[in-house]
């Protein structure tokens, strides 16, 4: 019943490493950042994506659902940025808007 709705886990949000080495927490403030998760379900109009895929999509649009006691968030699939795919052929980057 997800009919274009992408179910996605987020990957773990925790302390980061900049490129420099610096340690940033987990709560420190940070402008508009795009997060990526995995796919979990997809609904039967959903074209795009497949499950285990990782998505990028915005955290300000987003409706968190629970589901047997595990966090999910629930996305249209047009409001996915990116998708990183490891099924593609070879030559091809695994990555697409």
């Amino acid at each position: 019943m997800l009919h274009d709705r992408v179910l996605v886990s987020v990957e773990q949000e925790g302390e980061r490493k900049s490129s420099a080495g610096i340690l940033i927490p987990a709560t420190a403030q940070m402008g508009r950042r795009l997060a990526w998760a995995k796919v979990v379900a997809i609904g039967a109009n959903v074209r795009t994506v497949e499950v285990d895929d990782r998505v990028l999509f915005d955290p300000e649009d987003r409706a968190e659902v629970e589901v047997r006691g595990d966090d999910y968030i629930l996305l249209r699939e047009r409001d996915l940025h990116a998708v990183a795919a490891g099924r593609l052929e070879d030559g091809q980057t695994g990555l697409y808007l």
